[in-house]
């Protein structure tokens, strides 16, 4: 659904983006991530058409974008960070506007608008002007307007960004929805958003594709030596730092507070058994004990400031 190929911009010298390919299939929810400055603005721009490629080519539902650039936005609805809205507009004229904009037969703009509102929790707001709306009202004007046309691909720029928990909780719902029908690239630094909602991670950095995998696939290959995760109730930390610490096959121990230990293993053996004994030999009741597991914070970190690229994983 959205082919890019051998991708770049550069800026005088300085390549924004450099040299990118991916695909993404039909009703695929993606997740692009990458720290600030990475060129994800960049890519995202080049896709919708909005900035011109140094080099390379964007196909986006079977439309290449320098043969027919105006054909293929027809098939894209766009959100970027700072949703475009008219700030003197009603909700419902604003996404009556849209669907004029975005050529939605006039016979069907009050069935897509009733629908956009309603997916997007406006129902409340939908006749006040949108200049006096809350910066989480306005982002979901501009959703709802990035969906009037039911676009066959979806570029999500931060959609989440000054929501309340709830609201978010609502949208991150409603983007799971969206990736049964649609093909989604959603852009966020909310990693637990990227867990939740996507079914696949491409993170850039420098301009470059430095990983592409699921959630778990990524976090599986950057996981390195096998660590447990205990929790003990009672255990006075400096002593039962200790006394992991002693362990045989223990190379390693962090405490996280609250009884929570980490422990790195050496992978030879199997201390969950001296473990479970400590715990009895001690009067520590253990509450849990558990294989660790990299977090996807901690392979965002370790690829975009080590530079290691990770493999990319057939999808």
């Amino acid at each position: 659904m959205i082919e890019v190929e051998n991708l770049s911009k550069v800026y005088v010298d300085t390549p924004a983006v450099d040299d990118v390919t991916f695909f993404v299939p039909e009703g695929q929810v993606l997740g692009f991530l990458g720290p600030n400055g990475a060129g994800k603005t960049t890519a995202m721009r080049m896709l919708t058409t909005f900035l011109r490629p140094t080099a390379g080519t964007i196909t986006v539902a079977g439309v290449n974008a320098d043969d027919d650039p105006v054909g293929l936005r027809r098939n894209i609805g766009y959100l970027p960070e700072n949703a475009p809205l008219y700030p003197e507009m009603r909700v419902d004229e604003f996404l009556r506007f849209r669907s004029d904009i975005e050529e939605v037969p006039h016979r069907y703009q009050r069935v897509r608008v009733d629908d956009v509102v309603d997916r997007c929790l406006l129902g409340e707001v939908r006749r006040q002007v949108i200049g006096t709306l809350s910066k989480g009202y306005r982002q979901r004007v501009g959703l709802a307007g990035a969906l009037i046309h039911q676009p066959p691909v979806l570029i999500l720029d931060e959609p989440t960004v000054g929501l309340d928990p709830n609201q978010i909780i609502r949208i991150r719902e409603l983007l799971i929805e969206l990736g049964r029908d649609h093909t989604v690239l959603l852009s966020t630094h909310i990693l637990p958003e990227v867990e939740t909602v996507c079914d696949r991670v491409l993170i850039i950095n420098k301009g470059r594709i430095v990983a592409d995998g699921t959630p778990d696939g990524l976090r599986s290959r950057m996981a390195g030596r096998p660590t447990l995760d205990v929790v003990f109730k009672d255990a006075p930390e400096d002593r039962a730092l200790d006394a992991l610490e002693a362990l045989p096959g223990i190379l390693g121990v962090r405490a996280l507070g609250d009884g929570r230990f980490c422990l790195e293993c050496d992978g030879a053996g199997e201390p969950q058994e001296s473990i479970f004994r400590l715990a009895v030999d001690s009067g520590w009741p253990l509450l849990e004990m558990s294989p660790g597991k990299a977090s996807l914070e901690e392979v965002f970190v370790r690829l975009t400031t080590d530079e290691q690229a990770c493999p990319a994983e057939e999808v």
